[in-house]
């Protein structure tokens, strides 16, 4: 039985008002399949508006499916079955757990901060303000692979300061590695790949989750090692022959070529080398990229990223393809718009250009050396120099501790964590045999450490690890 009163707060026109308490009470229950509704003349005058009002109201509610209109017959409730409630997490799951509220740390000492100081706020909005009341045209989509201007500086950049052989065809800007390794899995043909044992543990991952069986491959304080490679069945590899992570390792020459070598002795073979932070090298110039040993057409797949030198939330990390595999990727991604915005690819691209992407790395150069300096000193000071070991030191944001003397790794980290300082021990970068970890050993970054915290995070390491 349709009962309908209208309320001086509801909100609306009466028609939705009149539409919004019959579909109300069909969802309800209270007017069922096949009952006919009143009259529009007899609705109109029973409720006191007018008619137009009820027909409105009918008409919508026929057009969504509540009412089915009947020639010369009327208006009747069509059928209605609630929609069934979906299975809660508990039942599929076990009980639910509220998320864990993100901790505040006192000391960040861990891998994958960046001192945001350093981001160069002012000339960045200039450039992006510029661009924005000058290059309308940037509201249009752009190239798959990034903007031509962009990928031409990434090019000169690489070409000046790392040796990568590569034309502006050759780069392709992404989002992130995460998402530019999603496109790789494809282009490559999903083989099975080796990884650096210990590694990225997120590497793994993204691989896996597209399709990848990926193989730990042990290294050494060479990186990793050409022969137990051979041994791996793998066609593809990913290495960080610069500065391995997190072992801080320099692949040297002779097995940077033995490496070429494996991939060269098979068809299909290629080399994924990241080059994630080889611009903060404090000691001399890097050793060349592997990509520019091998030249444009050689099976090195050349990645990096801004994250480290601009910031992680720019979201601009790029590839460089050896000229075989450009066609495979049109093939398959040719139609693709870019991830990047083009506002974010041309600021960067006339970043670069105007030489401020140069200057601001000598800067920051500078400021992570210093860092590094004054952090390993007080470590040495507060844990006793006798009793303390670095490595990686010399390039990157980060190095290995280790200790000699005192608790081991697990213990070491629990009692960091409870002083209040975030890092995290060797063993969990091992993706294969962790047993092999060298003792008492934990990573330290300290890109997101501010200098004034330097001697204040040493004090709460000491007072963990030796109080």
């Amino acid at each position: 039985m349709l009962q309908i009163t209208f309320s001086p707060e509801e909100q609306g026109p009466l028609y939705e008002q009149l539409y919004r308490a019959v579909a109300g009470q069909i969802r309800a229950g209270q007017l069922g399949a096949g009952e006919k509704m009143p009259g529009k003349r007899t609705l109109a005058g029973q409720l006191g508006v007018s008619v137009n009002t009820v027909d409105g109201a009918y008409q919508l509610l026929a057009a969504e499916g509540w009412l089915e209109a009947r020639p010369r017959s009327g208006f009747y409730v069509r059928p209605y079955q609630p929609p069934l409630a979906p299975p809660s997490p508990a039942a599929e799951n076990g009980p639910a757990r509220a998320a864990a509220p993100a901790r505040q740390w006192k000391f960040d000492l861990s891998t994958g901060g960046v001192d945001t100081g350093l981001f160069p706020f002012r000339t960045w909005a200039r450039i992006q303000k510029e661009l924005l009341y000058s290059r309308p045209g940037l509201l249009a989509h752009g190239e798959g692979r990034g903007d031509i201007e962009l990928r031409a500086a990434i090019a000169r950049h690489l070409r000046a300061w790392r040796g990568v052989d590569c034309t502006p065809d050759q780069v392709v800007v992404g989002a992130g590695v995460e998402y530019l390794l999603g496109l790789l899995a494809r282009v490559t043909g999903n083989p099975i790949t080796a990884l650096e044992n210990p590694g990225y543990a997120r590497t793994r991952r993204i691989l896996h989750n597209n399709g990848i069986r990926c193989v730990p491959v042990e290294v050494d304080g060479q990186g990793l090692d050409p022969e137990a490679l051979a041994a791996a069945g793998a066609r593809l590899v990913y290495v960080t022959p610069s500065h391995q992570f997190p072992t801080g390792a320099v692949m040297p020459v002779g097995r940077r070529s033995r490496l070429l070598n494996w991939a060269a002795a098979a068809p299909g073979r290629y080399i994924i080398e990241d080059d994630y932070d080889s611009e903060f090298r404090f000691d001399v110039r890097p050793l060349p990229s592997l990509q520019g040993m091998a030249g444009r057409e050689g099976p090195v797949i050349y990645l990096s990223t801004f994250s480290r030198s601009l910031a992680p939330s720019i979201r601009i990390a790029y590839m460089v393809l050896p000229l075989p595999l450009l066609s495979r990727f049109e093939a398959a991604f040719g139609g693709y718009s870019s991830t990047v915005s083009r506002f974010e690819q041309q600021t960067l691209a006339i970043y670069m250009d105007e030489g401020h992407f140069a200057r601001q790395l000598a800067r920051a150069r500078g400021r992570y050396r210093a860092r590094m300096l004054a952090l390993t000193a007080a470590l040495e000071e507060a844990l006793g120099a006798e009793n303390t070991r670095f490595y990686g030191r010399h390039t990157g944001l980060h190095f290995l501790l280790q200790l000699h003397n005192g608790p081991d790794e697990e213990e070491m980290v629990k009692r960091a964590a409870a002083a209040g300082v975030r890092l995290a021990g060797l063993s969990g970068y091992y993706l294969a045999r962790p047993e092999r970890c060298a003792p008492r050993t934990v990573v330290v970054g300290y890109g997101a450490l501010a200098d004034e915290q330097v001697g204040e995070a040493a004090a709460a390491l000491r007072a963990a690890w030796r109080g």
